[in-house]
């Protein structure tokens, strides 16, 4: 159920004098966990709201909360590095997936390009979480955006020589995929560094407003450009977006895992660790019932065809109402740092995602498909926000780089794992069938998982356990 772009979550995700890399971070800049207590912290309950002042209209309360950008200068620079990042990766992915194609005129060879990034995202996910947990996460993130940066100055050099050839674009699409999962665990690791612990819901929130903003923007601008301007256009303002990661990477302190570190971070160790904890255990879990069983993505042309009668254009409407739906999901989240159930809060959105893809499925009319999807999108976004804090605050700092890996794999191979779940039952049913019984199927797992983990349902904010 967790978003997933062109390279899954987007590159440099993540305020007031900011400290340089020479000084001593700031005490917003410490880790939540050390810098207060959870009951100490003004939020949810304790009659204060973050980010919204108190006597503020409800109109008002109902949008994001922009206090973490507002307060914290290092954090409104890597989000904005992120935001305009995102879209220029997606602009890539478009121009990558039209120059093949192009080039060979096969559907199979542009469906292969996900292919060559998915092996570099799960080894490299895995393996960059535990470097994340060994090295300064500051200069694992300046690597991995340099070497993104590189990469697309590659795709654009290749396109302005006009080489034609498609190997060269499988390995650039492995290599971006290999940057991207090596440095990501240590961006998504450092959010807690950078907001105090009560202001982590505002800002995952936030991120998941210029990740689908790259969703939603990206291809609509790369294909304007590519349309007049050619496939180097896109690959030439890829490069250049990454100018402001890398500046705000450059701005950053040192961030050093902390804790106690024997030796290398392991990468089982970090396997084990999830094992253990049955709140984190919980929420992976509950994310993977949504992308195995309630992501119909596959039969997005065959149900444009049989449902609506449609064509491309059809499957281009269906696939990016969800996003349309978490962007407007992450823009009115202004509530979500008030929130203290956090694992109610994950099942209840899971179990909406389900139900939504299942009434899709069973009632056939365009533009309530299209509102359905977009409001599975926005309950996407309500659990991702709620996950991403609850693994950011309940982990201690030395193992959030290898479970930010583990994630990775999660979000890559989920949505892999539903396209066959969803395309083998349609095989052996119909569409309708398919759509319908795995959205169902979701909702099952999760009262399974209510059931089975009542702790998880009694998790509290306050009092963050993992």
């Amino acid at each position: 159920m967790s978003n997933n772009q062109h390279s899954t979550p987007s590159p440099a995700s993540t305020p007031s004098a900011v400290p340089s890399p020479s000084t001593p971070p700031s005490p917003s800049a410490l880790p939540a966990s050390s810098s207060a207590e959870p009951e100490s912290d003004p939020g949810p309950g304790d009659g204060s709201e973050p980010g919204a002042v108190p006597d503020s209209p409800w109109y008002r309360r109902a949008f994001a909360d922009l206090s973490p950008l507002r307060d914290h200068p290092d954090y409104r620079r890597v989000w904005a590095g992120q935001a305009v990042s995102s879209i220029g990766q997606q602009m890539t992915a478009v121009a990558v997936s039209v120059q093949v194609y192009d080039l060979t005129g096969s559907a199979f060879a542009t469906g292969l390009v996900g292919i060559f990034s998915l092996v570099p995202l799960v080894v490299f996910g895995l393996y960059g979480g535990a470097i994340a947990d060994t090295v300064d996460r500051r200069r694992l993130g300046l690597i991995g955006s340099a070497g993104l940066a590189a990469v697309s100055a590659v795709l654009a050099a290749q396109a302005l020589a006009g080489l034609g050839l498609v190997a060269v674009l499988y390995a650039a699409v492995a290599v971006q995929a290999g940057f991207f999962a090596l440095s990501s665990p240590a961006r998504s690791a450092m959010i807690p560094r950078l907001v105090p612990s009560h202001q982590l819901p505002a800002a995952n929130a936030l991120n998941t407003v210029s990740m689908n903003l790259g969703l939603t923007v990206g291809p609509m601008l790369g294909g304007v450009l590519i349309g007049a301007y050619g496939v180097q256009a896109a690959y030439l303002i890829d490069t250049v977006a990454f100018t402001a990661t890398l500046y705000a990477m450059w701005r950053l302190p040192a961030m050093r895992p902390l804790g106690d570190r024997k030796g290398r971070a392991s990468v089982l160790d970090g396997l084990r660790f999830l094992r253990e904890q049955p709140n984190l255990r919980t929420s992976f879990l509950a994310d993977l019932a949504a992308m195995v069983f309630g992501m119909p993505r596959a039969l997005f042309p065959a149900i444009a065809v049989t449902f609506y009668g449609g064509d491309a254009g059809t499957v281009g409407l269906l696939a990016s109402a969800p996003a349309v739906g978490a962007l407007v999901g992450a823009l009115f989240s202004g509530w979500v740092g008030r929130v203290r159930r956090q694992g109610i809060a994950i099942l209840a959105a899971v179990a909406a995602w389900g139900l939504a893809i299942a009434a899709f499925g069973a009632l056939h009319n365009l533009w309530l498909g299209l509102l359905l999807l977009a409001v599975a999108g926005c309950a996407d976004t309500v659990s991702m926000i709620f996950r991403n804090t609850m693994m950011q605050v309940a982990a201690p700092d030395e193992m959030r780089g290898r479970l930010q890996g583990i994630f990775i794999v999660v979000v890559a191979g989920g949505p892999r794992l539903g396209d066959f779940e969803s395309g083998t039952v349609a095989a052996l049913s119909n569409p309708a069938t398919s759509v319908i019984t795995g959205g169902l199927a979701c909702v099952a797992a999760v009262l399974l998982l209510a059931a089975r983990r009542p702790a998880f349902l009694a998790y509290d904010a306050r009092h963050p356990t993992p």
